[in-house]
């Protein structure tokens, strides 16, 4: 049994974390192994995302006290981990989800993004985005790839001209 105090101290971190988080994943781990558990903390620190568990009632007082818009359909079963982004926004969903794919027990139960409560089907389209990594060198590719076609022409008229003058040196030779 959790002393009112201990309570209270738990709810404070809890708020405080989901004020200043970019985004949440609500984790449903029933069945999950302590190894299997440890392993998805492992890999959610790894990218800078916090995991929190703790009793709903007060996961859903944080997300009051945290202005969280719906947090009063926050009704979910069995018990929840967060897994709060407070780097990467997409990251503890895209965790969640390359986990899950390992661990069939784990599932995303919902989300919060933009202080918005977000059901579990959204939060699993969010999961299938690419990182700002990803989307980072996608747009360095796309911005780099005019560039790289006309140095490729450029370079192509060049080879062309240094062909020319070759055949006309060896046919003077």
């Amino acid at each position: 049994m959790i002393t009112k105090g201990k309570k209270k101290e738990i709810l404070q971190d809890i708020s405080e974390r989901f004020a200043k988080s970019k985004s949440m994943v609500f984790l449903g781990f029933q069945g999950v192994t302590v190894k299997d558990s440890m392993e998805l903390r492992r890999a959610l620190k790894k990218e800078g995302v916090d995991y929190k568990v703790a009793k709903k009632t007060l996961i859903k007082k944080g997300l009051e006290s945290a202005n969280v818009k719906g947090s009063e359909n926050f009704s979910l079963e069995g018990p929840v981990g967060v897994a709060i982004g407070n780097e990467d926004e997409i990251a503890p969903a895209r965790i969640a989800k390359e986990f899950g794919k390992k661990n069939d027990k784990l599932q995303i139960l919902g989300g919060v993004m933009d202080f918005q409560f977000i059901g579990a089907e959204e939060m699993k389209q969010i999961a299938s985005l690419p990182s700002k990594d990803q989307l980072r060198g996608q747009l360095v590719g796309t911005i780099n790839a005019p560039v790289s076609g006309f140095v490729n022409v450029l370079a192509g008229n060049v080879r062309s001209l240094l062909n020319v003058l070759t055949a006309i040196s060896e046919e003077k030779k």
